[in-house]
């Protein structure tokens, strides 16, 4: 059962998951519909799994559950939107509800919940690598961390076997070779088309890891997969590679350039908005040797691959001939 399978990352994971002889249900608010080729006997619902009776209905019967709800507004408006904690918080806590009431089962079933390695806060230390205590500064960080709390209670009393996998940026184009996401590899892909200046809230020197959306399907693949080994913890996920965000976006301009036929945008500093958080300021960078060396996960993508990939999912999907050459 995947929740949340209509989203960003909820899409690469249940294309990843039909490539398995299993059975899959896959649940959102959006409609979607099964990958082409699928082997998987597969099960599309739309739901509002915020009502208990929905969520109930859609999990009935799973072994499995990826968790990988979000509120829609986004992280950076979980402060001012009061329905982001029943999303990111309390969505959690029905499903323990709903799954301990099964108890007796033999084992019990298995749920891997999409964390966020902005759980940490601010770094004290670099690389991350979920040793250091969490401190987290926003609404968005502090819900994620008490969903995540809920499953490894859970999982302590029997409940389930709960798997954390927290996320770092992640980006990419969909299974179907679209742009999709609201991150920062995405829009300013769709600024650089536009001919609009790519801008930084800093210097350029900040970095960030980078996880390609299909790398990150594969790491809940590998949740699944070894939960024995994994239950009852978090785990950060990344490349283990810091990336400045100015070479970032000077990148992706020169990637557009070369499709579109037209000189690069310029990548410019601007003062940073009132949205900017303290962690916006900070690099991140992680160690996920933890998690690779319990599951053989790895990211297989290239950085500048994917970023190739995103270009040309963009131009495909808004037409070639908008952004031709003269």
């Amino acid at each position: 059962m995947v929740l949340g399978g209509s989203g960003f990352v909820g899409a690469a994971v249940v294309e990843a998951l039909a490539r398995r002889p299993i059975r899959l249900r896959t649940a959102g608010r959006r409609p979607q519909s099964a990958p082409a080729g699928a082997v998987a006997q597969i099960e599309v619902r739309s739901a509002d799994l915020t009502a208990r009776r929905e969520l109930e209905a859609v999990v009935a019967g799973a072994d499995a559950v990826i968790h990988l709800l979000m509120h829609t507004a986004g992280w950076r408006e979980a402060a001012s939107d009061p329905a982001s904690e029943r999303v990111n918080v309390g969505v959690a806590r029905d499903l323990v509800g709903v799954l301990r009431e099964r108890r007796g089962t033999a084992p019990p079933p298995t749920v891997v919940f999409a964390g966020s390695t902005s759980q940490a806060g601010v770094p004290q230390r670099l690389p991350l690598d979920g040793s250091e205590p969490d401190r987290p500064t926003t609404t968005y960080d502090r819900q994620k961390h008490a969903a995540e709390q809920v499953f490894k209670a859970a999982t302590a009393a029997g409940s389930v076997r709960g798997v954390s996998l927290r996320l770092p940026t992640v980006y990419g184009d969909s299974p179907r070779g679209r742009l999709t996401g609201r991150g920062v590899v995405s829009t300013m892909v769709r600024k650089a088309f536009a001919g609009e200046e790519l801008t930084l809230w800093n210097d350029g020197t900040v970095q960030r890891d980078l996880l390609y959306v299909h790398d990150a399907a594969d790491a809940f693949l590998a949740g699944l997969d070894h939960v024995d080994l994994l239950a009852g913890g978090h785990w950060p996920l990344g490349t283990g590679r810091g990336v400045p965000l100015g070479d970032v976006l000077r990148t992706i301009a020169d990637l557009v350039a070369a499709r579109s036929g037209r000189p690069p945008v310029p990548v410019v500093c601007v003062p940073p908005p009132d949205v900017a958080t303290a962690t916006d300021m900070h690099s991140i960078v992680i160690d996920a040797s933890g998690f690779r060396a319990a599951t053989g996960w790895r990211p297989r993508v290239p950085l500048h691959t994917a970023l190739r990939r995103c270009v040309d999912a963009f131009a495909r999907d808004a037409g070639e001939r908008a952004y031709s050459r003269p």
